[in-house]
């Protein structure tokens, strides 16, 4: 069963990856995103933010001793029966990735690699939320799929449309018990969907890839802009006005990291701080900040990130996730394999 599964994906990857999948991510930057940038109004950077720089919190100051990065040799391969992964996400032990190659989702055990179907007629994930379903004996995945331009739930083999007519989705993360945010490459907009109608909250970014989220902010990855790389926001209430948010408002200043290539997935750790994948000339990195302090100090640029994993997998990295307990799962959108690392462990040689 195995070895079909594998024939499947690779020869109908061969046909549809390059296709569908590059439409996101470039050489460095393929036809939509390219497109989104050429026809984008150009804008002058956003004025310097002139508040009182603040003191670093206890996890910055930690962070802030800790320099050392993972490299490839700190990386150990779990081995999925898959081909050219995209989405993944953590969920109970267990990874769920998507193959654009044949349009499947997978459920791969995170320890030993045990790979199954879970799923088919996903046709492009570059993000997901794997959660515990309604009845708490099950997961349930909301997936937006680039490729037809919705927002599907899947929940015990049944697939339903949470939102519809998007305009390339691309990233995903929860806002409430019941709604969720989602990024619009081509719409280079945000929009709140799951419950009524999808409501845009942010416009006018740049190729929106990654978004992550906590009770009181929105950060999202531009991977059109690296003077945009990831900027911040408030994350509206019942009793904010005047939505949607314009990104490019100069009065205001919504930089929180800049100075970086092809940011992909970015994700909350359980330790408070925002994780990134990006590009650094060839090779796939991810970073991390806190980002209290990056929004306190106007922003923090490519010098104060604190590169956590070096690899030498191929840009950009289609793939980040972390587990509870700070295992980060990573892969290059060019390549099967899934590598993880224990982020409270020791690189080796130090």
């Amino acid at each position: 069963m195995k070895k079909t599964i594998r024939s499947i994906c690779i020869l109908t990857s061969f046909v549809l990856v390059f296709i569908v999948t590059a439409q996101s991510f470039a050489d460095p930057i393929k036809d939509d995103i390219r497109q989104a940038v050429k026809t984008a109004t150009p804008s002058t950077p956003n004025p310097i933010v002139t508040n009182t720089p603040i003191s670093p919190s206890p996890v910055a100051a930690a962070l802030a001793t800790s320099t050392t990065s993972f490299t490839q040799a700190d990386l150990s391969l779990l081995t999925g029966n898959i081909q050219r992964p995209n989405a993944l996400a953590w969920h109970d032990g267990k990874i769920f990735a998507a193959c654009t190659g044949d349009w499947t989702v997978y459920q791969i055990d995170a320890t030993s690699g045990t790979t199954a179907q879970y799923i088919y007629g996903v046709k492009n994930a570059h993000s997901m939320i794997a959660q515990t379903d309604d009845a708490g004996t099950g997961t349930s995945l909301l997936i937006p799929d680039f490729q037809s331009n919705n927002l599907v739930q899947i929940t015990r083999g049944v697939v339903k449309n949470i939102a519809t007519n998007l305009n390339g989705p691309w990233g995903i993360t929860r806002f409430s018990d019941t709604q969720f945010l989602v990024t619009n490459l081509r719409g280079n907009d945000v929009v709140l969907v799951g419950e009524g109608d999808p409501k845009t909250v942010i416009t006018k970014l740049r190729s929106p890839t990654g978004i992550a989220a906590d009770d009181k902010f929105i950060y999202v990855a531009n991977t059109g802009s690296a003077r945009r790389a990831i900027e911040w926001f408030d994350a509206p209430t019942d009793s904010t006005k005047n939505l949607p948010v314009d990104a490019e408002d100069k009065t205001v200043s919504h930089s929180l990291v800049t100075g970086l290539q092809n940011v992909t997935n970015i994700v909350i750790g359980a330790d408070g701080l925002l994780y990134f994948g990006y590009s650094l000339g060839t090779r796939g990195v991810v970073g991390r900040v806190d980002p209290a302090t990056c929004r306190g100090n106007g922003g923090c640029s490519n010098d104060q990130i604190q590169i956590v994993v070096y690899s030498e997998l191929a840009a950009p990295l289609a793939g980040v996730t972390l587990s509870d307990d700070m295992r980060l799962y990573i892969h290059s959108i060019f390549s099967p394999e899934i590598y993880w690392v224990d982020l409270k462990s020791t690189p080796v040689g130090k």
